[in-house]
């Protein structure tokens, strides 16, 4: 059989693979706040016996586009947008710190502020939770303040502010769930000079024609790939037919 399949086979691999990527971040244009993934292809040698003449491609991911949605206002008092190069730290399933740039808050039944996907928005010491109010508001940096039920209106309660951080993007990974999490798994410091603007929401940094532009384009890279696996098939059975006239 000739080796040239096995070339072409893992080349397929990694287009399906990048093309399960890149179909995820076009499924999330429109999803608040969503950080496109990025991937690239390496070239990798095969090792053993004899002369290296086989390069096998290798799709590997190449981390998050930390490029900024456009903010755009909603008039929704639960919700903000990060101004800037920030994040919103909340709590992970599994109990650890994450971040995230998707401001579209709620709150649950046991008065936690959760974001969309029901993760509780973290304060400085802990998860926050809202008592009943008439009122809200959430302030640039972070400091929520509410009018409890059946208070006068100049009486204001501030609740706490939501933790804001601005890691390294080095120091940044995507998880599974969709949230960024630092590589060494330490929470990130707090930090003042990142600010909201509430009434308003991120949009995904996802450019819809230019994810419809990759899909085609890995397409057609892979319906090549398939047409070199028919050569080499066409090859394999030419060379047969000569063999059987000897």
């Amino acid at each position: 059989m000739d080796r040239v399949l096995f070339v072409v086979a893992s080349g397929g691999k990694q287009l399906m693979r990048a093309q399960a990527l890149n179909s995820n971040n076009l499924a999330n244009a429109n999803t608040v706040g969503f950080q496109q993934d990025l991937a690239n292809f390496r070239s990798q040698l095969i090792s053993g016996s004899g002369f290296e003449t086989r390069v096998l491609a290798s799709a590997e991911d190449a981390g998050v586009s930390f490029d900024k949605g456009s903010i755009q206002t909603t008039g929704r008092t639960l919700d903000v947008a990060v101004n800037g190069d920030g994040w919103i730290a909340v709590q992970a399933s599994d109990g650890s710190e994450a971040y995230t740039r998707a401001g579209n808050l709620h709150v649950d039944k046991n008065g936690q502020l959760m974001t969309s996907s029901d993760h509780p928005v973290l304060g400085e010491a802990g998860p926050l939770v809202i008592p009943d109010y008439e009122s809200l508001e959430i302030g640039v940096d972070g400091t929520i303040t509410v009018r409890p039920v059946g208070q006068q209106p100049n009486t204001l309660s501030d609740i706490g502010r939501m933790k804001l951080v601005s890691p390294e993007h080095e120091n940044l990974t995507k998880g599974v769930d969709g949230l960024l999490h630092t590589r060494d798994g330490a929470p990130a410091e707090a930090v003042t000079d990142v600010s909201l603007v509430s009434g308003a929401l991120e949009s995904s940094n996802v450019n819809g024609i230019e994810a419809m532009v990759n899909m085609i384009s890995l397409a057609r890279q892979f319906e090549l790939q398939v047409k070199i696996m028919k050569t080499a098939e066409d090859n394999d059975a030419s060379s047969t037919q000569i063999m059987n006239l000897g």
